[in-house]
């Protein structure tokens, strides 16, 4: 079986691992993913991605020549990705650029050009109603009208797929897995002596952005109420929202309990997680994130989530979106921006060690049985043997 993935995410090259992984699962797979020469993620990651090719065998990866470098549904690959395609001959195209792409719109159209016979597959995280004027209602249309299969990478993705009018075959499955060899329980007394936390501290964390929408300034204000207790707030990331976040804090006096990282490489993660008492993360739902087709914005994974959970760190998360399917009965769940009911879950795993000690075993077992990257793999590549043989399915 030949495979072709087309997305900027595996500009990064960690991200490839569960592409890495179906590519060996069996004899006989081929995978070429597809990146942008020249990307520019924005965000937390502030430097230009210039994309070098890699792999051999089995499974490599090939950089394009691109325009747009900073917006994935804009994303569109020069004309050296028609030679690329035409000598791999691929039986699989999928595009992880959202279902109203032009990169999805382009390997459709070469598929037909080139009469490969492959099976279109595209994969999406957006999980809110949108609605879409002329010229990209238009261009939506064409991709769904020529899908053969869809990945949605959660639920309310799939429900938005199925309003938007598709009804084709469907799998519901995130995107990137977690890799158990990078990330797994490992005590780090030296990380946090570094960072100044003492010994009878409880570490409260999170990792990702600093933006509003993370439910950041709810975490703040729950962590205020529980100012009798000995913990530090680790926060390892970067944002816009780090300024009004500190001064929230030291107006609530707790900012000399913060603690603050930026700039951590991905291979360093696993270290700064392994030095928390539980994570919590509080994404809460807006309307304030706009896009160039659509607007609104909740919680699409929190792929932080399992990788707590692989190292056996017990974790909080808010009912923003997919968190409370992510989390299960494996952790704790809270309604989004009630700051009180957060703080009543932390003093709850502050008073009750074994609590959190339970939590963290659950969480560790969920992550590895349904999470890594083996795991999802073969659930991808049975939906593509699905398609090839012709079985019209649904998931998830």
């Amino acid at each position: 079986m030949r495979i072709l993935v087309a997305s900027h995410t595996y500009t990064v090259d960690l991200n490839c691992e569960k592409l890495r992984a179906i590519a060996a699962l069996e004899p006989g797979i081929e995978v070429t993913v597809v990146v942008p020469r020249c990307w520019q993620p924005g965000g937390v990651q502030a430097q230009t991605v210039i994309s070098q090719p890699s792999g051999s065998g089995t499974f490599r990866i090939v950089p394009c020549s691109n325009f747009s470098q900073n917006h994935q549904g804009l994303l569109w690959f020069g004309a050296d990705l028609i030679a690329l395609v035409r000598q791999f001959r691929p039986q699989i195209i999928q595009v992880e650029q959202g279902a109203k792409s032009l990169a999805y719109a382009e390997l459709i159209t070469l598929n037909r050009m080139l009469k490969l016979g492959a099976k279109n597959l595209c994969f999406t995280w957006w999980n809110l109603p949108y609605r879409l004027k002329f010229p990209i209602a238009q261009l939506e249309a064409y991709n769904l009208r020529h899908t053969d299969g869809a990945i949605a990478g959660n639920r309310d993705a799939a429900d938005v797929l199925h309003q938007r009018g598709y009804r084709g075959a469907l799998q519901i499955l995130p995107q990137l897995g977690v890799d158990e060899r990078r990330f797994y329980p490992q005590p780090q007394p030296l990380l946090r002596a570094e960072l100044g936390i003492r010994p009878d501290e409880l570490v409260v964390g999170y990792v990702g952005r600093f933006v509003e929408e993370k439910g950041l300034l709810t975490v703040a204000k729950a962590l205020a109420g529980l100012r009798d207790f000995a913990w530090r707030w680790l926060l390892v990331g970067r944002g816009d929202l780090k300024a009004r976040l500190m001064q929230q804090a030291t107006d609530w006096g707790i900012g000399d309990r913060l603690i603050w990282v930026e700039s951590v490489p991905h291979a360093e993660v696993p270290r700064y997680l392994n030095a928390m008492d539980a994570l919590v993360l509080a994404s809460q739902t807006t309307n304030q994130v706009q896009t160039l087709t659509a607007s609104g914005w909740k919680e699409q994974f929190g792929h932080v989530l399992i990788e707590a959970m692989a190292c056996r760190v017990p974790i909080i998360g808010s009912n923003s979106g997919e968190i409370p399917h992510v989390i299960g009965q494996a952790g704790l769940v809270f309604a989004e921006g009630n700051a009180e009911a957060l703080r009543e879950q932390l003093r709850s795993l502050f008073h009750h060690p074994d609590q959190a000690a339970n939590l963290a075993q659950q969480g560790y077992e969920r992550a590895i049985a349904h999470y890594t990257n083996r795991v999802l793999a073969c659930q991808q590549l049975d939906f593509y043997k699905s398609l090839l043989a012709g079985d019209i399915c649904f998931v998830e």
